[in-house]
Order: C-alpha cells, then structure tokens, then sequence
C-alpha cells in the first residue's frame, strides 16, 4: 500500500490551511473512484495533523511506501533541514517503509501559467473575454482535431457549459443534423422545447433576427388537466399539443423529459403529417438522469430523422442550451 503526505507550512490564520482540497484534487487525479485515504495532508505548525503524525496513520494502517510532497514553492530551512530530519526520524521508527521524498514546487514553467491566470484574474475581464478565455482553455485541453469541422462548435460550447469533457467522446451527430438545425434557424422556425429551464437558457437575441421564437407547453393549463387526468406526464402531452397544432416547428430540444423524447419518436414514425416533415426537423434529446434518460437516447440514436444526443446518462439543460445556442451563434 502506497500513501502520498502533502505537507505545508501551516498559518494562525485558520482558513489559510486548506492544502485538504489540493489533497482531494491530487487524489481524484492519480486515483479516480478510488474512495481509500491514499493521499494525506499535514502541516510543520498552526495546524494538524503535523507530520510524524501523518506518517504514524499511514504506518499503522499498513503502509509499505509513504511518498512525502512538500507544498512549498522554494528550498528553504523547512525543505532542506526541518523535513528530512523528521523523514530520518520516521525512517528509525518504521525501518519497513519505504520513504520517497520529492522536490518542492520550485520553479516550474507550469506555475507561470498559473501566475498569468492570477494576473488576469485580478485585472478582470469583459463577458466575452471571459467565454474567449474559456473556449482557450478547453481547446488546449482537449483534443478535438477529430471532431468534424461542422460539429465542433456544438462539442465546444457543450464542454464549456458543462466542464464536462467527455461528452467529446458521448456526443453522436446524425449526418444531416447541424445543417438541418442551420437551416431551420435561418428559415425562421421556432424551436420547441419540454421544461422551462431549456426555453430560459436559449438566447432570443441570436433567434429573433430570423423571425423564430421558443414554445414551451409544459405550464399551460390544458397540459396539465390533461396529465391529471390521464396520468401522463406533462412533459409528453406538451410534445403532443405542439406537434398536433404547430407545423413551424424546426428544432425539438429535449433536456430533461425522457418521456418527452420517447414520444417525439413516436410522433415522428406513426403520425404522417408529422412524418412527411421530420426530415425538416432537428431533434436535440438530451435528456438526464437514471430512468429511461440513457434508453431513449439509445432510441434516438437509431433513428432516420435528424438528430443530436449523447450515449450516456449525463446531459440536461445546459447540455440541450448549449447544442442550440451553439446553432445559433453558427447560423449567425
């Protein structure tokens, strides 16, 4: 068994000993779902555990290596005298560990990346320079050469609304999809979405120089007699009604509602009013959660019309925002 001590210096100032939180970060990286105490903290004062302790804990639970970091940014008396002296001490008392020392932070080209963000924090940024910022970030990141060049704006803006990087790989585009949504956009089709949440998150002003708008039936009160009384969900009546009465129709984001997607499908393979036109229409189904969400996604992804989901449980609203505004902001 293999623990890592993080040590710091520690301060009178109580909410300065925070090292705990890098201590989980450096766990979650080298040892995701791992829910052992491989990596531990300690302080040399203001703070405990101090690290005689720490490397007690370690020791009695069964350590064979002890890998100690010290979370200092230079070579001082701490790095080079306090900390191996009490290394040696720890060494005598568990002559069966094993003990790995490491460097200090040091100076690393990485830390001056960091010391830039720092700067430009504190400067402050504009709105855009911030999402600009962002998209940097995620594109440096990530890898998304792979991605075809007319989805990627979708997989980008999913990414930075979700901070979320798998969706590079969950993402699943049916051929026709982003041109039908383009052109859907600059026709001047509305977009049809299941909760509030969705119709919230789109931005109008990107919509509105085409001349579409964002329909959302789930509140209205006929949806939700019609549920009381059926047992329906609001969410798949709503599809219902939209899709009975409104032909303008041209993107269906789907974010939350399983139900509401399962339905879609059928409407779109069993009514033919609907069917002659679903090739018109984009389908975003990305809906969230452990019942039914990964299934009808599944679904989705089989179909002939149209279509943008993920193969996995995750999504939800930002999810579904991001995939239109993404659209938007292309069409514009």
């Amino acid at each position: 068994m293999e623990n890592i001590i993080l040590i710091g210096h520690g301060s009178p100032k109580k909410d300065a000993n925070n090292i705990e939180i890098v201590g989980r970060l450096l766990h979650n990286a080298l040892h995701p779902c791992c829910d052992k105490d491989c990596v531990k903290v300690s302080y040399l004062q203001f703070a405990k555990p101090e690290l005689p302790d720490a490397i007690k804990d370690c020791a009695d639970k069964g350590a064979k290596r002890i890998i100690i970091h010290p979370y200092f940014l230079s070579s001082g008396m701490h790095v080079t005298h306090d900390i191996p002296e009490m290394i040696r001490e720890a060494k005598a008392a568990y002559p069966a560990i094993e003990f790995v020392y490491t460097e200090p932070l040091g100076i690393h080209n990485k830390l001056v990346n960091v010391v830039i963000e720092r700067i430009k924090a504190a400067q402050g940024f504009k709105p855009m320079e911030i999402e600009d910022r962002s998209f940097e970030i995620l594109t440096n990141e990530a890898d998304l050469s792979a991605v075809p060049a007319e989805q990627l704006p979708v997989v980008q803006r999913v990414i930075h609304a979700t901070a979320d990087f798998e969706f590079k790989n969950t993402l699943i585009f049916h051929p026709d999809a982003v041109r039908t949504g383009l052109d859907a956009i600059r026709d001047g089709k509305d977009i049809l979405t299941d909760v509030e949440m969705v119709k919230t998150g789109i931005i109008k002003r990107w919509l509105e120089p085409f001349g579409g708008k964002v329909i959302c039936n789930i509140s209205d009160e006929d949806v939700i007699r019609a549920s009381e009384a059926t047992g329906k969900t609001r969410a798949e009546i709503a599809m219902e009604k939209a899709l009975s009465g409104d032909h303008n129709i041209g993107i269906i984001a789907i974010g939350n509602a399983p139900t509401a997607l399962l339905k879609v499908i059928e409407i779109f393979n069993s009514k033919p009013e609907i069917s002659n036109l679903k090739s018109q229409i984009l389908v975003v189904g990305v809906p969230v959660g452990f019942v039914k969400a990964f299934e009808s996604k599944t679904l989705l992804a089989k179909q002939d019309f149209p279509f943008i989901t993920n193969l996995s449980r995750k999504g939800g609203t930002p999810t579904a925002v991001a995939i239109v505004n993404a659209l938007l902001k292309t069409a514009g």
